[in-house]
């Protein structure tokens, strides 16, 4: 082959090459849009940072209630409206996940080196409904027979959001914050809740306790 012939050639494939549109095109020009406020490489790059932070601020109920105890320390519940409402650690402030922006942190906490003590649904065992465990089962992979054998074995995926609610925090700037890292249940004795649950669990054991109508004393006669 002559070098003019080659020359050609490859002329011709770098020319076809460049007639064939880039991978996720639909043959037309590249769309161009404004992109949406989200990096996954600043997220990754928070939670490298947060990750030994956070070791170090794992801490047990006797410690968390201690501190709990300190002037100016917040605790914080970041569930949802609902469940804060029916239940929560008693005094704890609340602020949803979804509604953490700097302004709003900024209502709830009153500085940046503000103590702020966190828990969720996954510190408590015994109330299975307002304090439902966020946990991910093994999934079986469909058409992988051997996959799905091994995924049967596999280690559930805890999805607290203790986590997120930590990195958050720290990604906004409040760095002094400590994570119940122990699973308490409801009816230890130790700690206090509050919410609407409480309230009605508390007027039924009342009312349980409340002598029968029969038993009580009768009113007085004066004559009025």
């Amino acid at each position: 082959m002559t070098t003019t012939l080659k020359a050609i050639l490859i002329a011709a494939l770098i020319g076809a090459l460049a007639a064939v549109p880039a991978a996720g095109e639909d043959g037309g020009a590249a769309k161009d849009y404004p992109k949406a406020k989200v990096s996954f490489d600043d997220y990754t790059t928070l939670v490298a940072e947060v990750e030994s932070h956070r070791r170090s601020r794992l801490i047990d109920l006797d410690t968390f209630l201690a501190m709990s105890r300190e002037e100016g320390v917040i605790v914080l519940d970041c569930r949802s409206d609902f469940r804060y409402e029916r239940i929560h650690v008693k005094g704890a402030k609340h602020l949803a996940f979804t509604e953490l922006t700097e302004k709003n942190l900024a209502a709830v906490i009153p500085a940046h080196t503000t103590k702020i003590l966190i828990y969720c649904n996954n510190n408590f065992a015994g109330e299975p409904v307002n304090f439902a465990s966020k946990v991910a089962p093994p999934r079986p992979r469909p058409g992988q027979k051997v996959a799905s054998q091994f995924a049967a074995e596999a280690k559930p995926l805890m999805m607290a959001l203790n986590i997120p609610t930590f990195i958050a925090l720290y990604g906004y700037g409040y760095h002094d914050v400590y994570e119940l890292d122990e699973l308490v249940n409801v009816t230890d004795p130790r700690i206090t809740f509050e919410g609407t649950v409480v309230e009605q669990a508390t007027k039924a054991a009342s009312a349980a306790t409340a002598p029968p109508l029969a038993q009580l004393p009768s009113p007085v006669d004066d004559g009025r």
